[in-house]
């Protein structure tokens, strides 16, 4: 059980890692009126798993924050993976 839970530690430090500089790379070519990242991706990396770095990078770089569906979507992820994780500890 204990190696189910550092896979799963390692695999949400990835999408975390990942989630982070996508929305701050998505605000910098909003910026500069260049291709965009879908915000389906962006909404996508939040419910595989990189909320926190979603929810971070929306504070740090004022990105999307005033879009509740991205506030929702990375909201009720943290929640649902808060319940994924607990399942798998217990």
């Amino acid at each position: 059980m204990e190696s189910h839970i550092k896979l799963l530690a390692i695999y949400l430090i990835a999408v975390n890692v990942i989630a982070f500089p996508a929305y701050g790379i998505d605000k910098l070519k909003a910026k500069a009126n260049a291709w965009r990242i879908p915000e389906k991706t962006l909404i996508g990396l939040g419910v595989l798993g990189g909320f926190a770095g979603a929810l971070l990078a929306m504070k740090l770089f004022h990105h999307k924050t005033r879009h509740g569906y991205f506030w929702a979507a990375n909201i009720l992820s943290l929640v649902l993976w808060a319940f994924i994780i607990w399942r798998i500890a217990k």
